[in-house]
């Protein structure tokens, strides 16, 4: 087995490989409008009831049509996650590894028909949606390696007339709750390391973005995947995700969105209904506020590239994304202006178009909560390019920045989600980092300094799970940088690193003592 290599993104200005994805997008658009199935082990089912999955690019047109799962529906899903939990437990780790290698070599093969479907179900460009999909594959190759290792019992203290050893056990049934704005790698990474652990699981994509997921489902068939390894079952997180998390079947909970709704799952997951046998385990990834500190002594030129890089890239809709630059006073003036200029040459359009940075924000709600936090911003800071929002063809918000704004505003605390930028004066670095420190999140971060000592300062008071020194504060690669933040940002659960899958196992330890004396 080779050593673990990142997934290589595509280079769309070789012309064969913009043909291919033209074409892929063509042929994607000639799937439009389907109607898809739950899968619930070894069977396809329809409900009484559908939803429809738009394209936010073009409001009114249907990328699919999807089930609405009913709670008898859930009790069959969770049924047959249990059922195939006692045979996939007892499946060699190499195999079930396997099956994540067979799963990435699709995946890689059908990359460009996998970034259309993102681009049209959630308004990703060119290169973010061949990015979503180079992570999911790195996360199925990661994890498939990793799980080698973790099958090698670990070296324990010896003691005489004994024999001890310890091992990882799956733990059971596993609930994935997945987000639309990573809906294929956060998607798949949850639940590789779930089940190349062990554990079976009911997926649950967001209804924003189900046919992506769908798709996933097709490849694990394709790759040979055990039916009821993984179920998917759709519908409203209100009903069918809380009917997971509440269920005394389920062992673990894994989820990716809104700090609300993870506080609102942690909370449901920590109630004992009767014959639930265990303390459910719950792995939390809930947002951010992050900020780029931008020194005196930077690169003024590299920090406004990052800052606009990370501020705008798939319209501000990570996680990750930079919504806060803290910019020493000494430069403040200086700088500006070339993060303004930079951010007025982005192209905003439909993201089909090769050409487009700035594709829809997700859906009108989005849209109408963005709208809102303009108003706001207009009141808390001086608006510097931007500001205006669009429903028609599309959800398209300008990339907006406002300058000026407090540290304790609403705009420079709460996340908007959208491309909305704040610019916040520091007297000093001291007081940089305090202003980034300053709010309910702690999931990435950025410092542009030359100092040496700043930059150690940095490493020890800038409170975020992922801190980056002299370049942006998106683009986590998987095996490179374990991904997950402190405070209300989550449970820091590290994706992409060697701690991740032990999020999904238990360790059991053994000990035989000798009858010889």
């Amino acid at each position: 087995m080779k050593p673990f290599k990142n997934e290589s993104f595509t280079d769309f200005s070789i012309p064969k490989n913009r043909l291919k994805m033209e074409n892929a997008l063509a042929h994607v658009k000639t799937l439009f409008g389907q109607e898809y199935p739950l899968i619930i082990g070894d069977k396809k089912i329809k409900a009484t009831e559908t939803f429809v999955s738009y394209n936010p690019a073009q409001i009114g047109e249907q990328i699919g049509i999807f089930q609405k799962a009913t709670p008898e529906l859930c009790a069959q899903a969770m049924n047959s996650a249990l059922s195939t939990f006692e045979s996939w437990k007892n499946v060699p780790a190499p195999k079930r590894a396997q099956a994540l290698f067979k799963m990435a070599k699709i995946m890689r093969q059908k990359k460009q028909e996998l970034s259309a479907w993102l681009i049209y179900e959630v308004g990703k460009s060119w290169r973010e949606a061949d990015g979503d999909v180079c992570e999911a594959i790195d996360f199925l190759e990661y994890y498939g390696r990793e799980i080698f290792r973790l099958s090698r019992p670990p070296k324990l203290t010896s003691i005489a007339f004994e024999k001890n050893k310890l091992h990882y056990i799956p733990l059971g049934v596993g609930a994935i709750i997945a987000p639309w704005n990573f809906p294929l790698a956060i998607l798949v990474g949850m639940s590789s390391a779930a089940i190349v652990t062990g554990n079976t699981v009911i997926i649950k994509p967001s209804t924003e973005a189900p046919t992506i997921a769908y798709q996933f489902m097709k490849i694990a068939e394709e790759a040979g995947l055990p039916a009821g390894v993984i179920n998917f079952v759709t519908g409203s997180g209100s009903v069918v995700g809380n009917i997971f998390i509440k269920h005394p079947k389920t062992r673990f909970i894994s989820f990716t969105g809104s700090k609300e709704v993870g506080i609102q799952i942690h909370e449901l997951a920590s109630r004992v209904p009767p014959n639930q046998k265990w303390l459910k385990r719950v792995v939390l990834e809930m947002g951010g506020k992050d900020a780029i500190i931008v020194d005196r002594e930077a690169d003024l030129e590299a920090a406004a590239e990052g800052i606009v890089k990370s501020a705008f890239g798939f319209q501000g809709q990570k996680c990750s994304a930079c919504s806060r630059a803290i910019i020493d006073e000494k430069i403040y003036d200086q700088l500006v202006p070339k993060i303004v200029q930079k951010t007025q040459q982005l192209k905003i359009g439909n993201p089909k178009d090769p050409t487009v940075f700035l594709g829809p924000v997700i859906n009108e709600a989005s849209l109408t909560k963005t709208k809102e936090y303009l108003e706001i911003g207009k009141r808390e800071g001086k608006l510097l390019t931007g500001g205006e929002a669009q429903s028609s063809p599309g959800y398209f918000v300008k990339p907006t920045i406002f300058g000026d704004v407090s540290p304790k505003a609403r705009l420079s605390q709460e996340e908007i989600f959208a491309p909305v930028l704040s610019l916040i004066k520091a007297k000093d670095f001291d007081n940089a980092l305090a202003i980034a420190n300053n709010t309910d999140y702690g999931l990435t971060g950025a410092v542009y300094t030359k100092n040496p000592k700043k930059i150690k300062k940095a490493q020890d008071i800038f409170h975020v799970g992922n801190l980056y020194i002299n370049r942006g504060c998106t683009g986590a690669l998987v095996g490179v940088h374990p991904f997950g933040g402190f405070k209300m940002s989550g449970t820091d659960s590290k994706a992409g690193g060697p701690d991740y899958l032990l999020l999904f196992m238990q360790a059991k330890s053994i000990s035989e003592k000798s009858l010889k004396k």
